[in-house]
Order: structure tokens, then C-alpha cells, then sequence
């Protein structure tokens, strides 16, 4: 058989592609932040930007006339404490932001990433004891509390992002008992202690002040766990699964894809997206790189991704360029 010749023309090997990339796969990461008139691109993730809620009108058309259907959210307080209290203040800076975008679109879904690391002033996910470690069921009940803020606030799906153990199971029941069982949990199922976070860790201002996140973050010498991970979390009636980093752990995609009957999806991480634009902007690579390395997260099974590339890639979708 001469492979070749599905090759040689452009519109058979269009028709007969095995893996496609769409504008609606996309979630896109929003940073908010406190105070007015505040638009200022993240050093550390060129064509990123901290928001103030009251600059959110441009961005949010922006993202409906692309065609991008949900962001997710991530908040920077002015005010961090040890409990992360600003994490299920009413009038927080998260929950200002979810019922802004409510008024402004009925197109977006609103998903809040929820975790206390942007909050607490050592930041760590979670209630520290007096020996620096993170206290795993008295963390429970703070999510519980984030959770159910940004449901009141009218968030579409909550995205619990911390690694505690039983986190999904307690948020559903919180969010049952007060009447939000319809909102879905996209619960980061698989995150690892992964060395690609660091412009996020600049752009959310979540850098823990000591120590690191290994003792509740996944090994990254590990695939097989991750299958535990998953599992635990569904069992707890989790709606979505999300493994974080993406391009490093496709093969854990796979894996997931083969074993689970359930959405996933890649978050392709700030580390992996500096990468690239940077390497771009040396003239080392050209920018179709982008598309091939999303590409790569859906041909290992990814359902959905959370990408900073996504408004660069809508547009280039949009124009009929792949």
C-alpha cells in the first residue's frame, strides 16, 4: 500500500484527518484583580493580562465574537489572610467577577477555579497546623465555603483545583444541600508537583512562601496513580476531569481516555505556553508549533482545553488557516 497517496493532495488530507481542533474545545484563563481601570499585560505570559472587573467589557466581547464559549477564573485580593477568607467573601473579587460577566454575557461559561493559594497569605491550598502542613479535612470545609460563594454568585461550574483528598465529595454535597445540583464540578483530578507553573505563580501571586505543594500535588514519576486519582473523584460524582500540565503528561491523557468514560481536559499550562511564544519570538520555531502541540492534547483524548493560546488560535481558525 502507498501511504503517499492520501497525502499528496491537501483536500484529501483534509477529509480524512483523524483529530480536529475547534474554537468551542476552548477554556480561557482570566486573572482578575482589585481596583479600577487595571489592564496590565503578565511579564511572565506575554499577551496575558490582570483585569480589574470593570475592564472586563472589551475582553468579554472579544471572546463572544471569536467564538469562545467559557473562561475560567482566577483572583488576586489585595487582602491575604490565614484562612483565605477572601476566597468566600460575597463581595469578593471573584464572585464581583463571575456576576459582571453574567450581566454582560448570556453566551459565556462561567468556571471559577477554586482554591485558596491566591488567598492565604503563606500560600499554601489549604489551613496550615502549627507544623507548616497543610490539615487536609479542616481544609474541606473552606472549599466548601469558596464553593458555594461563587455558586450564589452565579458561577456555571465550580473547578476545585487544591488536591485535597474528599474535596469533590464535600463540595457536592454543600452545593446539594443548598440547592445548586445542577452545577457540574471539573474537578483537577490529576495535578501534578509540576516545575511548569511558574508564570502562573507571577501572574496569580500564588507562590507558596515556604516549602512546596509536593505533599498534596501528584509525584510526577507516577502515571498509575493518576488512574487512582480519577477514579476517587468520580466516585465522589465529579462531572469533569482535568489533568494539569498537558503537553509532559499526554501520556496520562491517553491512559485516561482509554479508561474513563468522562470529559477531559488538558490544562496547558503557563510554563508550556511562555515556552513556546518565546521560542517563537528567537525566531528558534514558527507558530504553527501552537497548533500542533493542541492538536497533540486532543489526539491523546482531551475533550476540552484550558489554553492562553486560545484567543491566538480562534482567530487563526476563524481566518480558515487550518
Amino acid at each position: 500500500m502507498r501511504m503517499r497517496r492520501t497525502r499528496n493532495n491537501p483536500l484529501i488530507r483534509q477529509m480524512i484527518k483523524e483529530t480536529s481542533l475547534e474554537t468551542s474545545d476552548f477554556i480561557y484563563p482570566l486573572f482578575l484583580v482589585e481596583g479600577q481601570g487595571i489592564k496590565e499585560e503578565i511579564s511572565s505570559l506575554p499577551g496575558v493580562y490582570h483585569f480589574s472587573v470593570d475592564m472586563l467589557e472589551d475582553e468579554i466581547r472579544e471572546l463572544e465574537d471569536l467564538g469562545i464559549k467559557a473562561v475560567i477564573l482566577f483572583g488576586i485580593p489585595d487582602h491575604k489572610d490565614s484562612c483565605g477568607s477572601g476566597a468566600y467573601d460575597p463581595d469578593g473579587i471573584i464572585q464581583k467577577a463571575i456576576r459582571k460577566i453574567k450581566d454582560l454575557s448570556a453566551k459565556i461559561l462561567v468556571v471559577t477555579d477554586l482554591c485558596m493559594c491566591e488567598y492565604t497569605d503563606h500560600g499554601h491550598c489549604g489551613i496550615l497546623d502549627q507544623e507548616g502542613q497543610v490539615v487536609n479535612d479542616q481544609t474541606l470545609e473552606y472549599l466548601a465555603k469558596i464553593a458555594l460563594s461563587h455558586a450564589q454568585a452565579g458561577a456555571d461550574i465550580i473547578a476545585p483545583s487544591d488536591m485535597m483528598d474528599f474535596r469533590v465529595k464535600r463540595i457536592r454535597q454543600e452545593l446539594d444541600e443548598n440547592a445548586f445540583e445542577n452545577i457540574p464540578i471539573m474537578a483537577y483530578s490529576a495535578k501534578y508537583a509540576s516545575s511548569y507553573y511558574g508564570p502562573f505563580r507571577e501572574a496569580a501571586q500564588s507562590a507558596p512562601q515556604f516549602g512546596d505543594r509536593k505533599s498534596y500535588q501528584m509525584d510526577f514519576h507516577n502515571g498509575d496513580e493518576a488512574m487512582r486519582e480519577i477514579q476517587l473523584d468520580l466516585d465522589e460524582d465529579a462531572d469533569f476531569i482535568i489533568i494539569k500540565p498537558a503537553l509532559a503528561y499526554l501520556d496520562v491523557i491517553k491512559e485516561a481516555s482509554f479508561t474513563f468514560n468522562i470529559p477531559l481536559v488538558a490544562y496547558n499550562v503557563s510554563g508550556e505556553y511562555s515556552m513556546l511564544k518565546k521560542a517563537i519570538e528567537a525566531g528558534l520555531l514558527n507558530e504553527d508549533v501552537i497548533y500542533e502541540s493542541l492538536i497533540a492534547m486532543k489526539r491523546a483524548g482531551a475533550k476540552l482545553i484550558i489554553s492562553y493560546h486560545a484567543k491566538e488560535v480562534a482567530k487563526w481558525l476563524k481566518e480558515g488557516r487550518y
